[in-house]
This record gives structure tokens, sequence and C-alpha cells, in this order.
């Protein structure tokens, strides 16, 4: 995949879970710096915790102040729009399933550059996507989603397995990587709109 094409789904990734995390904490009533917080740790959460795992360090956002600006600008356009917005569960969800494509992608790709098997490069892209989530959802005193409702990181492994699929049948990287994270976005909407779960657990 060309270096452009990742710059771009990472881009739009961290945009996407900004606005996700910007949202969630503006639920929460919290104040204008633990709307930033939670619009940080959300979209670099992931992305760290892989950097971290493969051992690519300094991790990427502190290695390009870019990201912390792109994250900044977009929280701050978010809260801004907020008066515009009436139905934030909708956004914070739409928004939370399109990173969660981009970034599970992100980590996949970084898993193939380390020349990791594929089942390790779709752990990490499940990493990658639901991590950020999921530090956000603790900051923020409620269970994350991934660990008790919906099918949120099943939707990266499948994707993941998707991938591996379409390239051992010679479909372009590009071409896949879009099918891939369409195929994730749409999992995902389809799974909540009919309220479908994994089987829970407990007494």
């Amino acid at each position: 995949m060309q270096i452009n094409t990742m710059e771009t789904i990472e881009t739009l990734g961290t945009v996407a879970f900004a606005i996700s995390g910007t949202f969630a904490a503006m639920q929460r009533r919290l104040d204008p710096f633990g709307v930033l917080i939670i619009a940080f740790v959300t979209s670099i959460g992931g992305g760290t915790v892989r950097d971290l795992l493969v051992g690519d360090t300094p991790v990427a956002w502190m290695r390009d102040v870019n990201y912390c600006l792109l994250i900044l600008l977009t929280s701050l356009a978010a809260i801004f729009f907020k008066t515009h917005i009436k139905k934030f569960k909708v956004t914070l969800f739409l928004f939370d399933s399109l990173g969660l494509g981009l970034f599970t992608m992100l980590g996949i790709q970084k898993g193939i550059t380390f020349g990791l098997s594929p089942g390790i490069c779709v752990a990490l892209g499940t990493i990658t996507g639901c991590f950020g989530g999921v530090i956000r959802d603790t900051l923020l005193n409620t269970i994350p989603v991934i660990f008790h409702k919906e099918i949120y990181a099943t939707a990266c492994i499948l994707g993941g397995v998707l991938f591996f699929l379409l390239k051992y049948f010679k479909v372009t990287d590009g071409a896949s990587t879009i099918i891939v994270i369409a195929f994730i976005f749409i999992l995902r909407v389809i799974v909540v709109r009919f309220k479908l779960a994994l089987p829970k657990f407990g007494y």
C-alpha cells in the first residue's frame, strides 16, 4: 500500500476517533479540559498500545506533533458545532464505527510492515481499533462496549480475516483496504440496527 494512502487513513481515523471521544465526553458533561483529554486518549490509545507491542518507539504521536494538533483542532470544532448536532448518540456511534474500520486497517498494515504472521496482524488491527475506546470508556466510568455488548472486536477480527482472504485472491491492497473499512462500518451499523450481540455469560 502506498504511504500516502496510509497517511490518509491515519488522518481520517484520528479525526473520527477524536470526534467520537469528544461527543462521549460531552455526553458525560465534562469540562473542556476533560473533553480534550478523552478525545486524545480515544484517538491515540489503540495506536500507542500497538506501537509499544511491536517496539516502534517513540510512538507515532510523540514523533509527529501534527497528530496532537489534529486531535486538538478536531475536538474544538466538534465542541463548537455541538449546538447544531442534536443526536449525540448517533453521531458518536457513526464516528466510532468509522474510526474502528480505519484504525483496524492501520494496525494490520503495521503488522505486515514488521513481517508478522496474518494472525498477529489481525490481533494488532483489533488492538488498534478497540483500545482507544476501551481507555475512553474506562475513564468515563463505563464498562467498555467491547466487553459487554454488541459485535465490536469481532467486527475487527472478521475484517482482518477478510483482508487476508482478499490478499490471497490477489485483490490489490488499495481495493482490499476500502472493502475492509466499509465492511467493518456496515457490519457495526447492521448489528446495532438489529440489536445483534454475542452470547453473554454469567450467573
